[in-house]
């Protein structure tokens, strides 16, 4: 049975503290537990499910990674979408995510 799984949030954009300048955004609790239920026998490696994600009119496919600590997901933003919606760290950012079964 497929279930479309698609979410539509806003979250503020941060910069990670390790090696590499990585940029996310943090998946809320709730959606987060409803992803993680929905994919559990999808499970890659390292726990990621592959998404497709739109922020303005950008549009692209990636994939949420899983946070033990918080018990969400990350998604990561890349440069050349922060650089064409013009955001930046901090920035609340609205999110349309739909899951990819």
């Amino acid at each position: 049975m497929q279930h479309d799984l698609n979410f539509e949030f806003t979250a503020a954009l941060w910069k990670s503290t390790g090696q590499g300048a990585w940029y996310f955004i943090t998946v809320p609790v709730a959606a987060s537990e409803q992803i993680k239920f929905f994919t559990s026998v999808n499970k890659t490696a390292w726990g990621s499910v592959r998404v497709a994600v739109h922020i303005g009119q950008s549009q692209w496919n990636t994939s949420l990674f899983p946070d033990k600590k918080s018990g969400c997901y990350f998604l990561p933003i890349k440069a050349v979408v922060r650089k064409a919606e013009e955001i930046s760290t901090h920035d609340e950012v609205r999110i349309k995510l739909d899951v990819l079964i």
